[in-house]
């Protein structure tokens, strides 16, 4: 078997935690610590996160969408796939190195996405960008973390409280969608959407994207 080599490493803003970027072959992993908190060979439930949110405003003529976590594009692929060339998507990304390997070792991996005139690429918190612009966006798409508890980064639970989810419903305009993907359930965080205003629906997709394999879960949130 060919072994994981490591390509590089950084620190996340805000914290003593260091995420590596592995590589085995034409797989990448990126880790913390122990925990594999992304493969490029498992997408299907990243790409589930967009194309789940973009079939609840189907309607929208010129859809503004906001990702929160680049991670390995999975996500802003699936996004752009079935979205119309009107579509803006703007990729709030904490960490500049998560970026950067998009565009270095993991470039074959991204394509062309991040140069798609519809994208816009922000090197910042995702809270900040969702805080100053209310009534801006049709779908706030959020995988920052391992979901509502937690992982990475301790002041990512703010934007998973219901205060944090408030000012993401002020964000959105009137049938917008918060769609939050999380690497298992959380039986407190639909109680805490439907607190903030949302109508709220709970999905288990697989994270291969087919029958197989271990579940994740995404929660739709729409705002009335």
């Amino acid at each position: 078997m060919i072994p994981w080599e490591k390509i590089d490493t950084t620190r996340i803003p805000g914290t003593e935690g260091e995420l590596r970027l592995m590589r085995r072959g034409r797989e990448f992993s990126i880790m913390l610590g122990t925990n594999e908190l992304m493969n490029s060979r498992l997408s299907g439930s990243e790409e589930a996160l967009a194309t789940l949110a973009a079939k609840k405003i189907e309607t929208v003529e010129r859809p503004h969408f906001l990702i929160g976590g680049l991670g390995m594009g999975f996500t802003l692929r699936a996004a752009l796939a079935v979205l119309g060339p009107e579509a803006r998507i703007v990729v709030a990304e904490l960490v500049p190195a998560v970026v950067a390997w998009a565009r270095g070792p993991m470039a074959e991996i991204f394509g062309d996405s991040l140069n798609d005139p519809r994208v816009n690429i922000r090197e910042e918190d995702v809270a900040s960008v969702i805080e100053r612009q209310p009534l801006s966006f049709d779908a706030i798409l959020l995988d920052v973390d391992n979901g509502p508890e937690g992982l990475t980064r301790k002041a990512n639970d703010a934007l998973y409280d219901v205060s944090g989810l408030k000012i993401a419903h002020a964000a959105l305009r009137c049938g917008g969608v918060l769609a939050v993907w999380s690497s298992g359930p959380n039986a407190r965080f639909p109680k805490s959407l439907t607190r903030a205003g949302f109508a709220v629906n709970e999905i288990a997709v697989r994270a291969t994207g087919r029958g197989r394999g271990v579940r994740h879960v995404i929660w739709i949130a729409v705002k009335d």
